[in-house]
C-alpha cells in the first residue's frame, strides 16, 4: 500500500466510523484491527500462504475500503451490545465505495479473510485509545491542568497518526502512541501560561517509556499536526 492510499483508506475509515455514529473504542479498536494489524500482516500473508482470494489478489483501493469497513463491524461487534447489521454496512459500502460494488456475501467473505489475515486474534484491550483514556484520566488526577486537556483533540491527534505514514512506527506499541499523543494535547488545549507542569517526565515516569523517546515521537506529531493545518 502506498503512503498515498494509506492516507485514503484510513480516512475513509474515519469518516464511515462518523457516518455510521460509532462509539470512540469502536472507532479505534477497528484503526487497530484495520492499520496496526491487518495492513502489516498483508504481505507475509499473502507470500507465506499464498492466497490467491480475489479481495487479495490483486489488492485494489476498493477492496481495502471493504476491509475497513468489516474491521469496524468486528469491533461493534466486540463493544456493542447491539452490533452494526452487515445491511446497514452494505448500504454505506454502495454509497462510499465508487470503484467496485459489494454483495453482502462479499462482505461476510471479507470476514472471514480479514480474519484468517490476523490469525483469528482478533483481541482489543491494548489499543492506543484505551492507554491513552487512562492517561488523560490519571493526568487530571495528579495535575489540576489535567482537567484543560480536551480529549476530543487528542483523538484528533491520534487520527493524524494513523492517517500518516511517517507515524506508523509508533504503532508497534500502543502504549507508546498514547504518551506521545498526551503530550502535544496538553501543549495545544492547554493555555500557554499553565505549561508549568512536566508533562514528558510524568508520562515517562507512568509509563516506563523513554523520556528522549516521548520526546521525538511528540516533535514529529506536532510536526505532522502543523502540516496537516497548512495542508487544509
Amino acid at each position: 500500500m502506498t503512503p498515498e492510499m494509506r492516507v485514503r483508506v484510513l480516512g475513509f475509515l474515519i469518516q464511515s466510523a462518523q457516518e455510521l455514529e460509532v462509539s470512540p473504542i469502536v472507532k479505534y479498536s477497528a484503526l487497530s484491527l484495520f492499520a496496526d494489524r491487518f495492513c502489516r500482516s498483508l504481505s507475509s500473508f499473502t507470500v507465506g500462504k499464498g492466497s490467491g482470494n480475489w479481495l487479495l489478489q490483486p489488492l485494489r483501493e476498493s477492496n481495502l475500503q471493504l476491509f475497513a469497513l468489516i474491521s469496524i463491524w468486528i469491533s461493534s461487534k466486540i463493544h456493542d451490545s447491539g452490533p452494526i447489521s452487515v445491511k446497514r454496512l452494505k448500504s454505506l459500502g454502495d454509497k462510499a465505495i465508487q470503484e467496485q460494488h459489494f454483495t453482502i456475501r462479499d462482505f461476510l467473505e471479507a470476514e472471514v479473510v480479514l480474519m484468517q489475515v490476523l490469525d483469528f486474534d482478533i483481541g482489543t484491550l491494548n489499543t492506543a485509545f484505551i492507554f491513552l483514556e487512562d492517561l488523560i484520566i490519571q493526568f487530571k488526577g495528579v495535575a489540576k491542568v489535567g482537567e484543560q486537556v480536551n480529549f476530543e483533540a487528542s483523538m484528533d491527534i491520534m487520527d493524524i497518526c494513523y492517517e500518516k505514514e511517517q507515524t506508523s512506527i509508533l504503532f508497534s506499541s500502543p502504549i507508546s502512541l498514547a504518551a506521545s499523543i498526551l503530550a502535544p494535547s496538553y501543549v495545544i488545549t492547554t493555555p500557554k501560561q499553565r505549561w508549568e507542569f512536566p508533562v514528558i517526565p510524568w508520562v515517562k515516569f507512568v509509563t516506563s517509556c523513554r523520556e528522549a523517546d516521548i520526546a521525538e515521537n511528540v516533535k514529529d506529531i506536532l510536526k505532522h499536526i502543523l502540516e496537516t493545518s497548512t495542508d487544509k
